[in-house]
């Protein structure tokens, strides 16, 4: 049925998206301590990717939260609405299915 497609799709882009977050968050971290050398063509680009990726929906939270010095918990703040996201699709989808509109 095309529900069934469309709620698969955004199960999936919510899935990847918080995929995209974390790694963005543990490469940024990463690179910050020196671990993985930002010169090296790979990492710079993989990086990039991720930043450019997960930098339209960070921005706007960081400029809400609070100055906490070298701590940002935007990421942090981003998974978990991806995650009241992802509830909230899951239970739409339940809601219409006992209505009897989605089978």
């Amino acid at each position: 049925m095309l529900l069934d497609a469309v709620f698969f799709l955004v199960q999936a882009g919510l899935d990847l998206y918080w995929w995209a977050v974390l790694l963005a968050a543990i490469v940024q971290t990463l690179m910050s301590f020196n671990v993985l050398d930002g010169r090296n063509r790979i990492v710079w680009t993989i990086a990039d990717f991720l930043y450019r990726v997960t930098e339209p929906a960070l921005r706007p939270i960081r400029e809400r939260l609070p100055n906490l010095g070298g701590i940002d918990l935007s990421p942090l703040v981003l998974l978990l609405l991806i995650t009241a996201v992802s509830i909230g699709v899951a239970a739409i989808r339940g809601y219409l299915i006992r209505a009897g509109i989605y089978f």
